[in-house]
């Protein structure tokens, strides 16, 4: 295809798959598309063995890493907090209130809570960053991506140094900006129907408007996201000036994925209805599958939601109980269970594999700009 971002990345097709599932990566990549493995949470060791396996398995194709590296941090602060300061800062009615919501579904509390792991939040500070980033760079990774904000100044220099396209997700027009100021080479542009972490206005809307707002940037090349499962919703979009499609969700019901097969099947089942935006998992706003967990945080008496990252030590290890039950077949965890998605769910209604997908979506594409070609007077 004819987009910048093939010829710079040495891609067939601009269709970008954001997947936390080195499977996903893999079948994306060789399919002709590319795989960006999500990296948030990994430790550098962990991260190692990921990305080994891929390079054996991906035939040298291109692929890329997403992490999440705050631009301001108070590293001094964050260096000294022990586990023991940590723990302190999480208020005991927010552990009381998520032990509530369990205990109504039968589901026994008395192992929930852990003191935090020493290192916690690492890869939030500029150290701890940086050994990831150690970790990528050490492999043919052709794209970085920085998922929380303007990447910080010691990640663009790395990338740059190394050859490596830096890309950044962007949620509103000003961010577009200041990214493009940095020295960012990719937009991420992610409307308000995107799963995870998502802004508040919608792709339809936010493209075209982030487009007009970095017109004296033209060597940046920009990425729509939000709700984006079909390859007729990628043609709009690149219709309207996009130069491809950065997609999460249609990934999370492909037979690699390794989503939770309770919550597979959830999604499979919903419309786009039911997706909820929600500081509750993470402490910023994140886009979820509705579930009986979700609808608990938005009633009037939920404790309003703790900064990121102390918001995930009171959500994520009852989530994590909740999916191994779940997975169990427990009918009130299953009620629970939950995970991101965007609001493109109501159109993955079936379970195929990953190259399937990209080329679904590339035959969709030639169809939808046929059918925009056809609406041309001769």
């Amino acid at each position: 295809m004819m987009s910048p971002l093939c010829e710079q990345l040495g891609i067939e097709f601009p269709l970008f798959a954001f997947s936390h599932c080195r499977d996903v990566i893999v079948e994306v990549s060789k399919a002709g598309g590319m795989g960006v493995l999500g990296a948030a949470g990994h430790t550098p060791e962990s991260l190692e063995i990921e990305l080994n396996w891929i390079d054996e398995h991906i035939d040298g194709k291109p692929y890329g890493v997403d992490i999440i590296v705050p631009n301001s941090i108070d590293a001094k602060e964050s260096s000294n907090l022990t586990p023991e300061d940590i723990e302190a800062r999480i208020p005991p009615e927010h552990k009381a209130y998520v032990e509530s919501i369990l205990a109504q579904a039968g589901i026994d509390t008395s192992d929930l809570w852990q003191r935090p792991r020493s290192g916690y939040g690492d890869n939030m500070r500029e150290s701890g960053a940086s050994a990831v980033l150690d970790v990528a760079f050490a492999h043919p990774i052709q794209m970085i991506v920085n998922a929380l904000g303007v990447p910080p100044h010691f990640m663009l220099e790395r990338a740059k140094s190394a050859g490596v396209c830096v890309g950044a997700l962007t949620g509103a027009k000003e961010h577009a900006i200041k990214h493009c100021e940095s020295g960012v080479d990719v937009l991420i542009v992610s409307g308000t129907e995107a799963g995870g972490h998502c802004g508040e206005i919608s792709t339809l809307v936010l493209v075209p408007e982030v487009l007009d707002a970095i017109k004296d940037y033209p060597n940046v090349s920009v990425l729509a996201a939000g709700g984006i499962v079909t390859g007729r919703q990628m043609a709009a979009c690149m219709a309207m000036g996009a130069h491809g499609a950065w997609t999460g969700s249609v990934w999370l019901t492909t037979s690699e994925a390794e989503t939770n097969p309770a919550v597979k099947e959830k999604m499979l089942a919903a419309n786009s209805r039911q997706t909820v935006r929600s500081k509750s998992r993470t402490g910023k706003y994140t886009r979820q599958l509705r579930s009986s967990w979700t609808d608990a945080w938005q009633a009037a008496e939920a404790p309003s939601p703790l900064p990121m990252p102390l918001q995930s030590l009171v959500s994520e290890p009852a989530l994590r109980k909740i999916d191994k039950l779940a997975e169990a077949g427990d009918p009130g965890a299953r009620n629970l269970a939950t995970y991101w998605v965007g609001q493109g769910v109501g159109l993955m209604n079936a379970s195929v594999g990953a190259r399937t997908v990209v080329y679904d979506f590339m035959q969709d594409y030639a169809d939808a700009v046929e059918r925009l070609g056809q609406t041309l007077s001769d």
